[in-house]
This record gives C-alpha cells, structure tokens and sequence, in this order.
C-alpha cells in the first residue's frame, strides 16, 4: 500500500483527508457512522466566545452544482464546549487529531476563544482561524478580504496560543496569495482555503428567497474549479503546509487538489451525501497511487506541470 500519511508542520496524519467545519458538527453525530480511527482528522463547528443559535430557518437549500447555507455560525459558545461532555470532553476520546475552529467579531474576541482553549488544549490538535467573519468594529467588513485585518487577527491568536494553527482563507478576494503568504507571515502555521462563496437562490413561484437569510455560502461540486486555481495561486506565493477544499466528492478530486499544491485536503458538503465518502476517498486514492506505482502521497505534491 502507499503511504497516505502526512506531516502538517507538525500535525501528523494517517491520511490527507479532514471533515471541513461545519459539515461534520462536533463529531459525535456521526459516531455511530464512521470508524473514526480511519479518518486523517476531524474539524469541528466554530466556536466563539460567546453562544449563537444562528440565522432563522430555513438555512439551506440544494441548488444546481451544490447547496447554500446560512446557519449563522450556530455555537455553544467556548465555556459551554469546554465543559458539556457532548463537546470537548467527547472529542478528547477520539482515536483521530481534532482541529477546532474558532471565530469572533472582533480581534479580542478571537483572542479570547484563542486563550480559552490555549488553557483546555489537551486532545486539541490545531486551531482553525475562521477571517470570513465581519468585524464589527469596522463596518461590517470581513477580516479575511482585508490584509491588515488578516494579519491582526492572526497576531492575536498566535501571542496568546502555543498550537498549530490553519488560517481559513476567504474566496473573495482579489489576490489568494497575497493572503495566503500575510497570514502565514502574522504567524499561521498554515493555511486552509477556500470558504464558500456567497450566493442566492429563488423560489420563483413564491417569489422568494430560497433562504430566510435571502443570500448564503455557496459549496458542493461547482466550487471545485475555482477552489482548485486558488489553491494553486496559495502554493505559488507560500511553502507553508495547504488545506485544499472546495468541491471534493471523490478520490480524484481530492488527488488534484494535491496535485495543484495541497498537501492535505478537506471535504465538506459530500459528506452530508454520503458521509462513507470520508473512507471510501483515501481507500480509492491508495488504489490509485498504487496504479501509477507511487509510494508516498507526497510524490505528487504541487506536481502540476504548466
């Protein structure tokens, strides 16, 4: 068999592939699914420092290509998933790493979530940093598509955190390389992109939205394209570790994404499909490997020829 396993600065995995956040909840909800031992690693819903029931219903909606979603960054809030057993408690007896995604609406809210967990980090194996979220200090505007943000937010996490951390990068931006290699320099160990991208969808008889949030984060197959180009931009301007993601469905997208730069990649909206995907892609990715008599998934890393 080739050898799946990959180093993360630092982060081992049995295998390159991870649950995206929000498509695998935190984890419990597919115990009964999955053997968790054959996963590379889970992420888990964000969590900020205070509690948030989200956006109203309904927030997602299948389209053409893929889904929306508006759930509004749905939490427990930091004390509530250090303490109830359902959350950190229960994730701290997995047999696979555990990466927790975190977001604020402002720098010291990130900071916060950041040093909650710096203190509980036992059976947390990184810190995912979400900049999709707007700052509500300057207007409403994403940290993620600001680069002096970017970098505030991931300065804040890094002083108050001694775990790996994964800056989750916005699509929505003119240049994914310029952010990639800011954050990387504001002290992100690496890097995870790309987030979905914002969409709408029409009930046309009803005259109306699809989503009770009227718009939402496109995801699913039709991402993959551009997912695939930005990933490929991120590895151009960093040498740091990339998360791909956008799209994945199957072996040979997950191996593509490898191809363009990644060196671990994230599915997301295939799972709610079919959740065995998540052992079916490494399994089909050794097989195909073991096809082109390559040994070591790292062999085909950021092999595109151009």
């Amino acid at each position: 068999m080739a050898d799946l396993s990959v180093n993360l600065a630092g982060l081992r995995l049995r295998n390159p592939l991870i649950t995206a956040s929000g498509a695998f909840g935190y984890g419990s909800e597919y115990l009964d699914l999955l053997p968790f031992e054959q996963l590379g690693a889970i992420t888990v819903k964000g969590v900020s420092p205070f509690p948030s029931d989200g956006n109203p219903t309904p927030r997602t909606a299948e389209v053409y290509g893929g889904m929306l979603n508006a759930i509004g960054l749905q939490n427990p809030g930091l004390q509530k998933f250090i303490a109830d057993p359902q959350y950190l408690p229960f994730l701290r007896t997995l047999p696979c790493p555990v990466i927790v995604n975190i977001w604020g609406r402002s720098i010291e809210q990130y900071a916060e979530v950041a040093a909650g967990l710096e203190a509980e980090q036992r059976g947390i194996a990184a810190l995912e940093i979400n900049i999709s979220c707007p700052n509500i200090k300057e207007g409403g505007i994403a940290f993620g598509t600001d680069l002096r943000l970017a970098a505030k937010v991931v300065s804040a996490v890094r002083q108050v955190s001694s775990l790996p951390l994964i800056t989750k990068l916005s699509p929505n931006v003119s240049s994914i390389g310029d952010f990639a290699k800011c954050v990387v320099e504001a002290g992100s160990d690496m890097v995870s992109l790309i987030n979905t991208m914002p969409g709408m969808a029409i009930d046309l008889e009803s005259r109306r939205p699809l989503l009770a949030n009227v718009s939402g984060g496109y995801s699913g197959p039709g991402l993959k394209p551009i997912a695939l180009r930005m990933v490929y931009e991120a590895r151009k301007a960093i040498k740091a570790p990339i998360i791909g993601m956008g799209g994945i469905s199957n072996a040979r997208d997950a191996l593509e994404f490898i191809v363009a730069g990644a060196d671990a990649v994230a599915v997301g909206t295939a799972i709610f499909a079919n959740p065995q995907c998540l052992i079916d892609i490494p399994r089909e990715m050794n097989e195909w490997l073991e096809q082109q008599g390559i040994k070591q998934i790292s062999e085909i890393c950021n092999s595109l020829k151009t």
